[in-house]
């Protein structure tokens, strides 16, 4: 009995031996080289890329994927997306073929430039609003506020802060950034995956939409063709306003490295003006690759509120095309500012 029980104990072993030294994937004979610094190069660069043979068999072609799209050995990054990358190769050799990765990460070839800025005017604001998103349209403001039980989506008279019309999230929902085109509001709400469209003018609720990829709701911005969502990380991604599905996104990078906590949106000009969470500034933003252009100091503002305990930081941005300025505010902040932006 007991010369059974070694024998089993032996068998069992080997066989975890014999499943484990088979469990793996077989190693590639190749690897992927590039002229990547510490796996960063920048977008003004080529990248070059080449594989070592460890073994030195006859290759008979190898070809390039940037992110499943086919790519030389030699390649100007001018145009291509800032952020992590995933390079591919695959190598035919000896009537074989075998695939290796590895990434490379873009970055901005340009330092941010410093924009300052010029107060406008100032008008009142409501100190009990946590203001997530807001937004011009037809010159009237629209404001989205987050906060459970407190969340709301509003229109305000911006001069005199009296609010228009007004309508309460349900408890569940904390309320994040809005865009509007096409007569709807879009609104986000942070956790719960969900989005909702509303009829401008009504504000009654026409549809809702769940997130992709993307996971949480924080900022939303739109160029007329293109709804742009921030999540929280340094990736805004990318929607079709007729579905609302997630198409493709770009990543928030400076010449050093990537920006997260990307937040609150607003589209001006061609750019995206983004702030950043529990920061009190606003990064002037590429749409095309992710660059970061400039940012702007909003700090000085915050000491120009009533201060409480309540009080927290800048979130808010809305371009007013009629005027061609930008109007910005905080959470809790008892006060919205215009501003003109100077290069």
């Amino acid at each position: 009995m007991n010369i059974f029980k070694h024998l089993k104990i032996i068998f069992l072993s080997c066989l975890v031996f014999s499943c484990g030294s088979n469990s793996g994937h077989k190693k590639s004979d190749f690897t992927i080289k590039t002229n990547t610094e510490k796996g960063s190069i920048s977008n003004n660069k080529h990248l070059i890329l080449s594989v070592d043979n460890k073994k030195g068999h006859i290759i008979n072609s190898i070809s390039f994927l940037l992110d499943g799209k086919k790519i030389e050995k030699n390649t100007d990054l001018t145009h291509f997306k800032l952020g992590k990358h995933t390079i591919e190769a695959t190598v035919s050799f000896n009537g074989e073929k075998q695939t290796v990765n590895t990434t490379v990460t873009i970055l901005n070839s340009k330092v941010p430039k410093i924009f300052k800025y010029k107060i406008i005017n100032e008008y009142p604001h409501d100190i009990t609003s946590y203001t997530q998103g807001l937004e011009f349209f037809n010159n009237n403001l629209y404001e989205s506020t987050g906060q459970y039980k407190e969340s709301k989506l509003r229109q305000v008279n911006y001069k005199t802060g009296e609010v228009i019309k007004n309508i309460d999230l349900a408890d569940e929902y904390f309320g994040e950034g809005i865009t509007i085109l096409n007569d709807k509001i879009y609104q986000l709400t942070w956790q719960k995956g969900v989005g909702f469209v509303y009829d401008v003018n009504t504000f009654d609720k026409l549809s809702s939409f769940k997130y992709g990829n993307s996971k949480e709701g924080w900022g939303f911005c739109n160029n007329k063709n293109v709804l742009y969502k921030s999540d929280g990380t340094e990736k805004i991604w990318l929607l079709n306003p007729e579905t609302l599905i997630e198409q493709e996104y770009i990543q928030v990078y400076t010449n050093k490295g990537k920006i997260v906590g990307i937040n609150e949106l607003e589209w001006v000009d061609g750019k995206i003006y983004a702030n950043r969470y529990q920061k009190d500034g606003v990064a002037i933003l590429n749409p095309k690759n992710g660059g970061v252009i400039g940012v702007i100091d909003f700090t000085p503002l915050k000491k120009m509120v009533t201060q409480h305990d309540g009080l927290d930081v800048l979130n808010g941005i809305a371009y007013n095309p009629k005027t061609k300025t930008l109007f910005v505010t905080g959470k809790r902040w008892d006060k919205l500012f215009e501003v003109e932006i100077i290069e």
